[in-house]
Parts: structure tokens; C-alpha cells; sequence
């Protein structure tokens, strides 16, 4: 198993400047990563998003550390205006720049959904989305990516509706981002989730949330609603509610172990939360694993 961080767990530094793009690859390695993972890139003025690309992969190089995954955003139902093969074309295009990444694997998401529209439940848009899915990953095979979905994003969340699609899919290039905490979004239970994703398992999120039940009071600043009304706040992988070691259980019996990367959300310091959970992660992967 080879440890991740994802850029988004360093938001609170980038947002206020302590961290660029560039020093998250040397955080990385000082806290103790194998890689690090990219979120949807946006170039800086004076540079092409290929440039900037090539120049982060030219640092991870000088820092000794791979660039796990690149992570983006797509919607083969309205983005681009509705047009599916321009949305199709804009992914394929993101898919090159994973690949001047030196990335393996490239996730991004499929739609939020038609919430204002009646008659459009997940089964009624399978096909449209597999189509896209589809398309983009016989694009990234081509050059050596393969692209993956992640239950992320409410509509396309719930195990049972990711796994309908990967299997329409039905392509060896096309697989699942495991993220074990956000199927709390959907009310799935996580571990349940985790070994019936198991088998599809490209890539995997190691994330934690602290969960209380909608039956209570709102907790407050921090937490946010499930589709199904609990409240949920992101925190240090340990601290909270997600059955991480269970959940490694699942992904060892399907024979995963390939990168888990962590996913920070919490309000803690995030350099405090992202090393803490990588202490707490090591130690679970260690017994659940061995070695």
C-alpha cells in the first residue's frame, strides 16, 4: 500500500497563501507521502494548463515523490451548455493533462443531477452517463490513463448507483474512486459500501466525519446535511464515525492495494490533520495488512 495526500486537504494554507500547488508537493514529502494528488488544476496568468502541468510534474520528480491522481470535474448531463460531446471533449482534454502529470489514473465525476426536473432518477440517465464515461476512457486508454468515478457529488453517491454505472460502463479501463467517507453523504453505510465497491477499486480516499443523527439538534458551524438529514463534519482520519478499519478489511479481501490517499475536510489545523491521520492510517493499513 503507497500513501497519497490529496491537495484538497491543504485548503486552508492555499487559500490563505501559506502553501502553493508547488510546496504541497514538498509538504508531501516532508510529512512522510509516497505522492500527492491534484485537484482540478487552473493555470496561473502567463502559463497553458499543459505548462503548469509539466512544471509540477518536474517538481515532484526534483522532491522524489509521485503524482497519484488527477481529480476534475465533469457533468454529461448540462455541462457545456447541455452538449454532450462538448463535455466529452472538454474531459478528454483534462485527460491529457494527467497524463504531463505522470498520473496512472485520472476521477472525475459524472453529473450532480436534474434535481429541478421530475422523471430523471439515476436509472432514467444511466445510459447518457455511461456514454460519456465511456468515451472518455477509451480516449485515456489511448494514452496510457485510465479514468475512474467516485461516489462523490450526492446524485451519482450511493454504492448501488456507482456500481450500475461502472458496470453499463462495462470498460477494463474504467473504475471506481472508493471514497470510504462519502457514502455518509447518502446515508450508505460505509463498510457495506466498501465490500460491494471492493472489486472495482482503482484508487481509494481514506476519509473521516463525526456523524450525528437528524434527529438532533443542528450541531452548528462545521457540519453540513446528508442527503437523508444527518449532520456531518469532516475530521482527522480516527476522530470520527467512519469504520476505517473495517472498511480496509473489505478492500484487502478484494485484493486492493494500490494507493490510499488521504482526503482532509476538518476544521482542525489541516497540517496537524493530515499528519495525524497519517500516523492513525499506517497503523490501520499495519494491522489490517500486516507488515
Amino acid at each position: 500500500m503507497k500513501y497519497s495526500v490529496s491537495s484538497y486537504s491543504f485548503s486552508q494554507y492555499l487559500k490563505d497563501g501559506r502553501l502553493t500547488a508547488f510546496s504541497c508537493i514538498q509538504k508531501a514529502k516532508e510529512l512522510g507521502f509516497d505522492a500527492v494528488e491534484f485537484v482540478e488544476l487552473s493555470a496561473p496568468e502567463g502559463k497553458t494548463l499543459s505548462e503548469y502541468a509539466t512544471e509540477l510534474a518536474q517538481e515532484a520528480a526534483r522532491f522524489g515523490i509521485e503524482i497519484s491522481n488527477y481529480a476534475v470535474g465533469a457533468d454529461f448531463i448540462s455541462g457545456s451548455g447541455g452538449d454532450i460531446e462538448k463535455e466529452i471533449a472538454r474531459v478528454c482534454a483534462q485527460v491529457d493533462v494527467a497524463k504531463l502529470l505522470g498520473c496512472p489514473v485520472m476521477r472525475h465525476d459524472v453529473t450532480g443531477g436534474k434535481t429541478a426536473h421530475k422523471f430523471e432518477g439515476y436509472d432514467n440517465v444511466l445510459e447518457r452517463l455511461a456514454y460519456g464515461c465511456r468515451r472518455v476512457t477509451e480516449y485515456a486508454q489511448s494514452v496510457g490513463v485510465r479514468t475512474m468515478t467516485e461516489n462523490h457529488g450526492y446524485f451519482s453517491q450511493d454504492s448501488i448507483r456507482v456500481e450500475k454505472l461502472i458496470n453499463t460502463v462495462a470498460h477494463d479501463n474504467f473504475g471506481w474512486l472508493i471514497d470510504i467517507g462519502n457514502f455518509l453523504c447518502a446515508d450508505d453505510e460505509p463498510a457495506a459500501a466498501v465490500g460491494r465497491a471492493a472489486r472495482y477499486a482503482f484508487y481509494v480516499h481514506a476519509k473521516d466525519f463525526i456523524v450525528k443523527s437528524g434527529q438532533q439538534a443542528n450541531p452548528g458551524r462545521g457540519f453540513f446535511m446528508s442527503r437523508g438529514g444527518n449532520f456531518l463534519r469532516g475530521t482527522i482520519i480516527g476522530h470520527g464515525d467512519v469504520p476505517v478499519v473495517q472498511c480496509l478489511y473489505a478492500l484487502k479481501r478484494a485484493g486492493y492495494d494500490g494507493f490510499i490517499t488521504i482526503e482532509f475536510e476538518g476544521m482542525e489545523d489541516c497540517i496537524d490533520g493530515i499528519s495525524i491521520g497519517l500516523d492513525n492510517l499506517k497503523h490501520y493499513v499495519s494491522q489490517v495488512y500486516g507488515g
